[in-house]
Order: structure tokens, then C-alpha cells, then sequence
């Protein structure tokens, strides 16, 4: 069986206005620079550490800095209470799912984003249900890019590790797919600081309309 194995944050979903406003909740009261959506949106899907790293980067201070260990936890719990203020489904979505349903996908989510979050932001989206597997960043000892989180995710939505294709915005999402040996594809519209030719994927979509046919192409192959 064919299994569709999404990425959450800058893929399903545009999370970077939350993420970021939980990172600015804890950054301000120390005086640390505020990140905003116009410079610093990359760094909203690489974690609450990265976030913090980059404000103190902009402070000048080391990114080793105890601060990072010590913000984290209260910038996870900014967040969980506010998951979905700004967060919003890309254009599509939906449509998409139906049409890979019909088409007989099997579908998961493979996300860096702790499991209990992940869940909280597809329920708000009302899309939840819809996959049969939602692993995040602690559901396993590993985490992408290590390949074991993209295949155990096949495996549990009954699918062929070996049949998945992935589907993400970064880096961090190709490699997993490289390593696990399947194709990816990466959208135009995610968090990728690099330029998606340079990265060379096996697909870029502009739109949640065009996924069936590169799924359906890539699989082919």
C-alpha cells in the first residue's frame, strides 16, 4: 500500500505567526530582540530552542546560552495555550485529502513538533481524524532526519515504508527522505530558508492541487 507522509508546520498548515508569538512571549521579559514574521519566519518551524537561539543570536549573545534550556519549557507552555490564533490550513488541504482518499493513499503526519502539540493544532484545523498515525518529535527515541520516524509512520498507517513518498517544506524533510530512500515533495510555500531548486527534491508544488498528480507521477517511477 502507498502511503503519503506529510510534515505538519509550513506544510499542512502556516503555524509561523503562533510559533513565533510563543517565542516572543518568553523573549520579552528578558530584554531579549523579538523575532518577526518578515525576518525570522525559517526559524519558526525549526523548534522552540532554534527561536530562542536566533533572538540571542540578534542580541549577541552565544547560542549556548542558558537561556535556551531554561525558556524552552515556558515557550511550550506559551504555545499550548495558544495553538491556533493565527494558524491556518494551506489553501486546498482538504481537498487534497479527499482526493488522495479516493485515490487510495494511506496517509500519516511525520512531525518535529511534540506529539501532544501536533495533535492539538490538526484538532483545531479539524483535520485530526483524518490520519490514521500522528507521529511527532517524542512519539519515537528518534526524530527526523533520522529515516526510522518517516517509516515507522508508513508502518503504522499500514502502508510500505519502502512505497512512501514524503511530503514537507525544509531541508530537514528531504533528508529524511533521502536517507529512507523514497521521494519528496517540498512546497513553495513553507518555511525553507534555501532556495528549493538548490535542493533539488524530486517534486516542488506551488498548491495543494497540484499533490495528487506528483504523487501519482512519483510513484509511477
Amino acid at each position: 500500500m502507498k502511503a503519503a507522509i506529510f510534515d505538519l508546520d509550513g506544510t499542512l498548515a502556516d503555524t509561523s505567526g503562533d510559533l513565533l508569538n510563543a517565542a516572543n512571549a518568553v523573549l520579552a521579559p528578558q530584554g531579549l530582540p523579538l523575532l518577526s514574521l518578515a525576518n525570522d519566519k525559517p526559524f519558526a518551524g525549526r523548534g522552540g530552542r532554534e527561536m530562542i537561539r536566533r533572538s540571542l543570536w540578534m542580541a549577541g549573545r552565544p547560542e549556548d546560552d542558558p537561556l535556551v534550556d531554561q525558556l524552552y519549557a515556558p515557550l511550550l507552555e506559551a504555545y499550548s495555550g495558544a495553538l491556533a490564533v493565527e494558524t491556518r490550513l494551506y489553501d486546498g488541504v482538504v481537498e487534497c485529502l479527499d482526493k488522495l482518499k479516493t485515490d487510495g493513499w494511506r496517509i500519516g503526519v511525520c512531525t518535529n513538533k511534540p506529539e501532544g502539540l501536533a495533535l492539538g493544532v490538526l484538532d483545531a484545523l479539524g483535520i485530526r481524524d483524518r490520519f490514521p498515525a500522528i507521529l511527532g518529535a517524542d512519539t519515537l527515541p528518534v526524530r527526523k532526519p533520522d529515516p526510522i520516524h518517516l517509516t515507522e509512520t508508513a508502518r503504522r498507517i499500514g502502508a510500505d515504508p519502502q512505497r512512501a513518498i514524503m511530503i514537507g517544506d525544509t531541508l530537514t524533510d528531504l533528508t529524511t527522505a533521502r536517507r529512507a530512500g523514497v521521494p519528496c515533495i517540498l512546497t513553495s510555500f513553507g518555511f525553507a530558508a534555501e532556495p528549493l531548486a538548490e535542493l533539488a527534491p524530486d517534486a516542488i508544488v506551488d498548491h495543494y492541487r497540484e499533490i495528487p498528480s506528483a504523487l501519482t507521477r512519483l510513484a509511477a517511477a
